[in-house]
Formats: structure tokens, C-alpha cells, sequence
């Protein structure tokens, strides 16, 4: 595809982060799984090297470990100690799930992601409920005790309405938990105003998997169950080791996973680079590579998911992913859909190639 008809933004010629990103293919996979930086890759090979030698102090830092708490708080505009630190989304679910008191009421999106949506339903003795997304605040009633929804759909990449389910929640006197696995990274949050939320590390935050964040307000911190509560969890973590934990940690550290060290050594660098580009400058690269994209496409007489979000569905299409892929091309097929996503390191060349297979 030589040009579209719009003008182009000569910015989205160029990634963003400069040489720390090399592809070997057109990759617009994003929502699967983020492309590590060159720094990253060094920080977790550099640990791995220190550990083979024999480390003194054992296998990570705990500094490091808060270095990646605090950035990560950071990007989603809320203190430190409001963050806690984990392995992954359905283990922090699983948290909030099991703290909730028998008969609440859970209302979710139909057809969110599964491991926001199962460590509620397994329960058993919980009330769940689902409703479309572009109705989900007016489906909030008295008797609703959490709204858990995804910031942007990892189906076909649509948003809710997220001031509308926060007011709506606030009405009835639920709380709210929102799943930013596909938000942050591109999309400027505020973690503050949601009771809960969670984020797995290795999409748009780019970290290696099993770095994953729980952000939880201070209010909201009585509320939950610290079921998996281990030495790292105390408020001096070095008086733990041997008997129960005397005193869990002050803040929302007393969630805290015991923490896998090569993927937080690796993420404090990922997030760092994240800050130094800039939330706000990653959304905008984002949504006019994904805005191109969906121009392409409707160009090409395919009807993609309207949306402004950086993740782009196509309906039906889902079946073209392994040729794409064959082409050097790197998408996904989800929930029949061909879905596209677009981060810092692509570009409208990207772009352009993904149309001119696809027209192909």
C-alpha cells in the first residue's frame, strides 16, 4: 500500500525508543505478548550471569524490585505504597475474589478475559453477572458488590465508558476493579480512582512474564485477605524468615508475591524506558498507527471494530493470521476476529506492510 488518502503524520514514520527495539518482523502483537528492550534483555542476562557465578546476597534485589514498584506507580499516577507486587492478573483476582464475603454480587462485561472473570466464578457461593459493555454502568445496582471489567478488551480491543462505570459504582456503593493488562504502557490512568487494579507486565509495560501489578486505595486495603502472605509480606522483611509474620507491611507491600527476580530486575528497565518516552506520547503514537490501520482496512472494503484504542479487531478475519504470519507479518486470531496492536516500536511501515498483505 503506497498512501492513504489522509495526510500522513511524518512522527509515526519514526518508533519510538530508539535502538532499543530490533524486530525481525512486522510485529503488531502487542496484546499477546510486548517486545523486551535491548536494556532489558541485558539486565536479565546480566542477573542470570551473576547467579550462575554465585551472587552474594542471593538471587535478585529487593531494591530493584521496589526501583520497578515505584516507576510503575508512576505511569499509573498513584504513590508506591498503594502498589503491589505479583506473578500475574489471576493471582491478584484470586485475592480479591476469595476476600469477598459470601452472596456478593460480581458484575462483569460479557466476554472479558477469562482471568479477571474465573477466580470469582469458581467460588461458588458468589452471585455473578454479566452485561454488555456499552451497558455495563446502567446494569450496577444496589445490591452489587464489585464491578470488575478490563480497561480495553483483549477480543477486539473496545473500552468501556470508564467514568460512567466509576460513577455508577460509586452510586450504589460497589467497588470497582479494573483489569489495565492492555491499557497500561499506552493509556494514561489514574490507579486511584479504582478500588483495585492489575496489570500483567509483559504486554504494553514490556516486561519479561511474571512481573505483574496490584494497585489497591487505602480504603480499600482493609477489604482484602492477604491469602498468600509470606516472609517478603512484613513490615521489616528481614525479622520474618523463621515462625508467623510478626506484622505485615503498613501498605499495599503486604500483598506482595515472593517476587521473581529475573523478571523484576528485567522490568525496572522496561518501565524506566516507558517513563523516559512518555505515556501521553505513546498514546498518541499508538492510536494514529492504529487509526491508519482501520482506514487501510475500511479501504480495503473490511469492516474493523470502531474504537479509538491502540488494538485494532477485525471481524471474521481471524483465519488470515497464518498467512500473515507466513508473509512475516505478526497479528493475532481472537474470538474469530484478526486482531492487530501497535506500541512504540511500529510504525506506519508497519502498518502499510500488514495492509498490503492483507489486500494481497
Amino acid at each position: 500500500m503506497d498512501s492513504l488518502d489522509q495526510p500522513l503524520d511524518q512522527s509515526l514514520d519514526r518508533p519510538l525508543g530508539g535502538a532499543e527495539f530490533a524486530p525481525k518482523k512486522t510485529y503488531l502483537n502487542t496484546s499477546t505478548c510486548g517486545l523486551m528492550p535491548r536494556r532489558t534483555v541485558e539486565a536479565v542476562t546480566l542477573l542470570a550471569q551473576e547467579t550462575a557465578d554465585g551472587r552474594p546476597g542471593g538471587s535478585g534485589s529487593f531494591e530493584i524490585v521496589d526501583e520497578a514498584r515505584a516507576t510503575f506507580a508512576r505511569l499509573v499516577g498513584t504513590a508506591p505504597e498503594r502498589v503491589a507486587v505479583g506473578s500475574s492478573v489471576a493471582v491478584h483476582c484470586g485475592m480479591i475474589a476469595q476476600s469477598l464475603p459470601a452472596g456478593s454480587e460480581v458484575l462483569f462485561p460479557e466476554g472479558d478475559f477469562s482471568s479477571v472473570i474465573t477466580p470469582f466464578t469458581i467460588r461458588g457461593d458468589l452471585k455473578v453477572r454479566f452485561a454488555p459493555l456499552e451497558r455495563l454502568a446502567g446494569a450496577v445496582r444496589p445490591e452489587t458488590g464489585l464491578v470488575a471489567l478490563s480497561a480495553v478488551q483483549s477480543a477486539d480491543g473496545r473500552t468501556a465508558d470508564l467514568a460512567a462505570v466509576r460513577e455508577a459504582a460509586a452510586v450504589h456503593g460497589a467497588r470497582t476493579l479494573l483489569d489495565a493488562t492492555q491499557a497500561a504502557g499506552w493509556l494514561p490512568l489514574r490507579a486511584g480512582e479504582w478500588d483495585y487494579t492489575v496489570a500483567g507486565g509483559y504486554k504494553y509495560l514490556l516486561c519479561p512474564r511474571g512481573a505483574s501489578f496490584l494497585t489497591v486505595t487505602e480504603e480499600a486495603q482493609d477489604s482484602l485477605l492477604a491469602i498468600h502472605a509470606n516472609w517478603v509480606t512484613g513490615e521489616d522483611r528481614w525479622v520474618n524468615s523463621y515462625g508467623p509474620v510478626r506484622e505485615l507491611a503498613r501498605s499495599a507491600r503486604r500483598f506482595d508475591e515472593p517476587m521473581a527476580f529475573l523478571s523484576y530486575h528485567g522490568a525496572a528497565r522496561s518501565l524506566a524506558l516507558l517513563e523516559e518516552v512518555g505515556i501521553e506520547r505513546i498514546e498518541v503514537h499508538n492510536k494514529g498507527l492504529a487509526a491508519r490501520f482501520r482506514a487501510g482496512l475500511r479501504s480495503l472494503g473490511h469492516a474493523p471494530v470502531e474504537d479509538d484504542s491502540t488494538v485494532v479487531a477485525v471481524p471474521g478475519l481471524g483465519d488470515r493470521a497464518d498467512a500473515l504470519e507466513r508473509a512475516g507479518v505478526l497479528l493475532s486470531a481472537r474470538a474469530g476476529n484478526l486482531r492487530a496492536s501497535f506500541h512504540l516500536y511500529n510504525t506506519t511501515a508497519d502498518v502499510d506492510r500488514a495492509l498490503d498483505v492483507l489486500g494481497g
